[in-house]
């Protein structure tokens, strides 16, 4: 029987999880008033204000970065903060949510895949497949279900934009585990803000005037808002906090909930249509990350029911 303990825990991270969905919406309302860069320079700064001063307060005994910790931060800025959030808020203005949600959802696949070249992780054969399962719902979503557009290569601009925005948080994510090696999640992602907001200036001077901003919609700001303290601080703290209760591997299942919760609230609140490739695409894409992470859970909690038999 599960302890009350692990369901609240598992509470918090589909929570989390499924705000991290509601960013697709919030940035939906966001672009009506605001260019990308400006949206994302204005998400983290405020992001920044609440970390920096959380940092401070629960982390004092944090190590001193040295010039190579502050180019990795440097790295992670530009990657995961900088030209993710760049290209997550150009879907944002011109895809729909379910597909960018969908789209996005093959994250831990490729972070799987480089992990493996340039962490040299292990690669399953299980995690092999459920790549390409995944890879295939991913085509599936782009084509509409009109897979002869990949032979044709009959590509929309969103589509490499989306494209990059993989690529980035995957290495951003990649570029976290070294960091992680030292710091902790509240630091690395601290910094990384920090570096990536900075990054964000000179988009944003070519963007915003005094007139963009008073004039901006409340339904605007509050996206913002909604993002900033919501989206990006306290689930990530609720996330991390789960990862630290069950495992990263347990815990990355719950990423998952993530395009769930954005289909669900575009079809509700945005009226966006879930066509029947979306569906196949999406079955594809959920299928194959639960398959590469849920059995390689399931193998090590084998392994350790094994090693406690033998005691």
């Amino acid at each position: 029987m599960m302890r009350k303990e692990t369901i609240i825990v598992y509470a918090s991270l589909a929570f989390s999880t499924s705000i991290w969905g509601s960013a697709f919406i919030a940035g939906k309302y966001a672009v009506t008033s605001f260019e990308p860069a400006t949206i994302a320079f204005l998400r983290f700064f405020f992001a920044a204000v609440i970390l920096y001063p959380l940092m401070w307060v629960t982390q004092r005994n944090r190590s001193k970065p040295t010039i190579k910790d502050w180019a990795l931060f440097a790295l992670l800025g530009i990657t995961g903060i900088t030209i993710y959030n760049i290209c997550f808020f150009m879907a944002s203005k011109y895809a729909t949510v379910i597909k960018s949600s969908l789209f996005i959802a093959i994250n831990p696949v490729l972070i799987t895949l480089l992990s493996y070249f340039f962490l040299k992780e292990k690669l399953s054969k299980k995690h092999f497949i459920g790549m390409i399962v995944a890879l295939l719902g991913v085509i599936i979503i782009i084509t509409n279900g009109q897979l002869i557009r990949i032979i044709q290569l009959q590509f929309q601009f969103i589509d490499l934009v989306l494209l990059l925005a993989v690529i980035t948080w995957a290495l951003y994510s990649v570029l976290g585990k070294l960091a992680l090696k030292k710091y902790n999640a509240v630091v690395s992602t601290t910094y990384a803000i920090g570096f990536g907001t900075l990054f964000l200036v000179p988009f944003v001077l070519n963007e915003i005037t005094v007139e963009v901003l008073t004039n901006a919609s409340i339904s605007s700001w509050l996206a913002i808002i909604h993002m900033s303290i919501f989206v990006t601080v306290v689930s990530f703290i609720m996330y991390y906090n789960g990862i630290k209760e069950i495992g990263a591997a347990k815990a990355s299942i719950f990423i998952n909930v993530m395009p769930v919760s954005a289909v669900i609230l575009a079809t509700i609140l945005l009226d966006e249509v879930f066509t029947l490739p979306y569906l196949i695409g999406a079955l594809f894409v959920i299928g194959g990350v639960s398959y590469s992470t849920i059995t390689r859970t399931k193998k090590k909690q084998n392994i350790a029911q094994m090693k406690k038999a033998l005691e």
